[in-house]
């Protein structure tokens, strides 16, 4: 009987379980050149510094220093309806860019006093210079500051999700539908980069970024394919989850956040990945 309850109790168990998030107090903000509103340094209690990009929101950016961030920006604008917010490109650009700004500064003022992080530190590198890793960030007044910024119109509803720090612990897709409600409202409140959005304009401008953003495939040999080797989910970087069949950069962001994995049904857990999913690109995976 010993033996049946604990085959049953093995039964019921996840097939593996995200790491859990660890919580740090007291954690003060660290003005830098480079930070924006979803990524930052933060100076822990014990003195440690680490670097955070936020879980759920996608700020504009504001440091546009290569190809890559000059794609990313692109994308955001025509998110937001903001393409063609002036008749001159780059004055069109600067003004975008400007709401990037605003929400570093917004995140600056929101961190004045000490605050919470809660991370699993899932690698969140989007530069091969330095490394990030996610987190949540509740406010000294007890706000989720990635919420915080998706309300106030300074961030979209975008980017990698996961389990969170509440209690009950929200879900990963809770998380995010809540972090899109706060987008709609912000959206027909007109609230930040909302209140520049050109709402006939919008929808040909997201279909030409999707259309752009497959010419940015033109060229490079087996785009959605793998060349010549196979890839360790638990260690691939996101360009390479990225060049598996059927994953696009969000899904690539939460194979990131929900590691480790031991096996490639595991990855069925990960949201954006389905049965269909997994098939097209189970070949390509490795678990070594």
């Amino acid at each position: 009987m010993k033996k049946l309850i604990i085959c049953l109790i093995a039964l019921t168990l996840p097939v593996f379980a995200q790491k859990p998030l660890e919580t740090y107090k007291l954690c003060s903000f660290s003005k830098t050149e480079w930070a924006d509103g979803d990524s930052f340094l933060v100076k822990l209690a014990n003195g440690e510094s680490i670097s955070v990009r936020l879980y759920g929101c996608d700020c504009i950016e504001w440091h546009v220093n290569d190809a890559t961030d000059s794609r990313r920006l692109r994308a955001q604008r025509s998110y937001f309806g903001i393409t063609h917010i002036d008749p001159d490109p780059q004055q069109a650009a600067a003004i975008a860019k400007s709401y990037g700004e605003k929400a570093a500064q917004f995140v600056e003022q929101a961190l004045r006093q000490p605050f919470t992080v809660h991370t699993a530190k899932a690698d969140a590198r989007g530069d091969a210079n330095f490394s990030r890793v996610y987190a949540f960030i509740v406010t000294a007044d007890g706000k989720d500051l990635s919420q915080e910024l998706v309300k106030n119109g300074l961030a979209r509803a975008f980017g990698v999700t996961r389990v969170t720090y509440h209690s009950p612990p929200q879900t990963a897709k809770e998380y995010g539908a809540a972090l899109g409600d706060l987008e709609l409202q912000a959206a027909t409140n007109k609230r930040g980069v909302w209140s520049k959005t050109n709402w006939n304009d919008l929808p040909a401008e997201r279909k030409n970024e999707r259309e752009e953003a497959a010419k940015d495939l033109i060229g490079i040999d087996n785009p959605k394919n793998i060349i010549g080797k196979k890839i360790n989910p638990n260690t691939a970087t996101q360009a390479e989850l990225m060049s598996l069949p059927g994953i696009g950069e969000a899904t690539a962001k939460n194979i990131i956040s929900s590691r480790p994995f031991k096996k490639s049904q595991d990855l069925l857990k990960v949201s954006g990945i389905g049965p269909k999913t997994l098939e097209k690109f189970q070949e390509f995976i490795v678990f070594e």
